[in-house]
């Protein structure tokens, strides 16, 4: 019998773990045609407007919602913070990382959300990867929003059950894929965003409950563009629609309205102890740093006392959203402060957001694989921070814009 291992030539190019790095040449030649919208080196921020090239720009792609990163309570918090515990924990809090700090935020969320007890992690994405993975056994379930966020799909891979996806904020769907095949599962656990990232919609969340009880479902809403956001104070998706404690857990990140970086899950007291001393994700991550944690401590003290915030970032949202729409633009089914434009082609959204770019907006494009094809869009969003002189400097440019590329009005698209 021949050694088939002795005529194979190990060094040949399939057998080179990376030439698929060598072949990469995507972002290379979207860098030679001028059009790359990514990794531009932030020099200085103040309030609205970045710095970049020496040139301030509007910044409309932050996730920066109530504006909070330069308020003075917040700084001053996190250099409270260094003072008294320095700049790391150096290690889990599951061993020696675990701060009274911490457990303090865990209380404070619980109140704000209305939730009987919290966990919090080193980042957002290891929150849903954490949580996901630890709870979800080889017999159970996940029925997943296809266009839930990155960490959560990368949760459903390291859980050992299996994942059944339903089209996107589609109640009808969701019961389809319940009825078919509910029967072949144990646990079930329904999962997906509460604030969609790219599109801005809300997920229908009383029909999620109504269904989920009908089919013995636990539902896990992912919160991370809600918190702040949605809600009387910003509480999230279950008080918008005044169905405070109605999710099983719901999960949210720190660095988007809260200012800082970090993640939560929150529920019943059982299932947080449960993911404690189960979720590897935070067993084994180092644990938030102490002025990543008292800034949002102090973010959250800002949300109950200081409610301006929450009401001039939905000022600014129904002004972007209703005179956007009247220049001509598509922004899908956007009811929140993120306001996607459709834009079509991925090259023409590459383009677009250079041309933005030097007209003094910053914005971020969003393209194929992450949407489909033939459906790239900007995905521009809206801060508490932003003046009514940065609003309409925005819109200025993107009527401008919009006729020259042909994607709104009756102009000819221009070379």
């Amino acid at each position: 019998m021949s050694n088939t291992t002795e005529n194979t030539d190990f060094h040949s190019e399939k057998h080179d773990l990376f030439a698929k790095c060598r072949s990469y040449t995507t972002a290379d030649d979207i860098k030679k045609a001028g059009l790359y919208p990514f990794f531009r080196p932030i020099e200085e921020t103040v309030g609205s407007t970045v710095t970049v090239d020496g040139k301030k720009r509007v910044m409309i792609g932050s996730n920066n919602y109530l504006g909070l990163t330069h308020h003075p309570r917040v700084q001053e918090a996190a250099k409270r913070a260094i003072d008294r515990l320095g700049t790391g924990c150096t290690g889990s809090r599951f061993l020696n990382g675990n701060l009274a700090l911490h457990e303090e935020l865990e209380d404070r969320l619980c109140k704000f959300v209305g939730k009987e007890s919290a966990i919090v992690f080193a980042t957002g994405f290891l929150s849903n990867q954490g949580a996901l993975s630890c709870l979800v056994g080889r017999r159970d379930v996940i029925y997943s929003d296809r266009e839930n966020h990155a960490s959560i799909v990368e949760g459903t891979r390291v859980a050992m059950g299996s994942t059944v996806k339903f089209k996107h904020n589609d109640m009808e769907d969701l019961e389809r894929v319940l009825k078919l095949t509910r029967h072949k599962y144990e646990g079930a656990l329904i999962v997906a965003d509460g604030v969609f990232s790219m599109s801005g919609d809300i997920l229908d969340f009383p029909k999620v409950r109504e269904l989920a009880e009908k089919y013995n479902c636990r539902v896990y809403v992912d919160d991370a563009h809600g918190l702040g956001v949605l809600g009387p104070r910003g509480e999230g998706t279950e008080h918008h629609f005044d169905m405070g404690g109605s999710a099983d857990l719901m999960m949210a990140t720190f660095s988007k309205s809260f200012a800082s970086i970090g993640g939560f899950v929150a529920g019943k007291k059982e299932i947080i102890h449960y993911i404690k001393h189960h979720a590897r994700t935070f067993m084994f991550s180092a644990a938030m740093p102490p002025a990543a944690v008292a800034s949002v401590i102090e973010c959250i003290k800002i949300s109950e006392e200081e409610p301006q915030h929450h009401a001039n970032l939905w000022k600014n949202a129904r002004k972007m959203k209703k005179e956007i729409e009247a220049l001509g633009y598509n922004t899908l089914n956007s009811q929140t402060p993120i306001i996607p434009l459709l834009i079509g082609d991925d090259l023409a959204a590459f383009g677009f957001t250079q041309k933005l770019f030097e007209h003094g907006v910053f914005a971020t494009p969003v393209v194929s694989p992450a949407v489909p094809e033939g459906c790239a869009l900007i995905r521009t969003s809206y801060m508490a921070s932003h003046t009514e002189k940065d609003l309409d400097f925005v819109l200025e440019v993107l009527d401008k814009l919009g006729k020259e590329f042909g994607i709104i009005g009756n102009s000819e698209k221009q070379e």
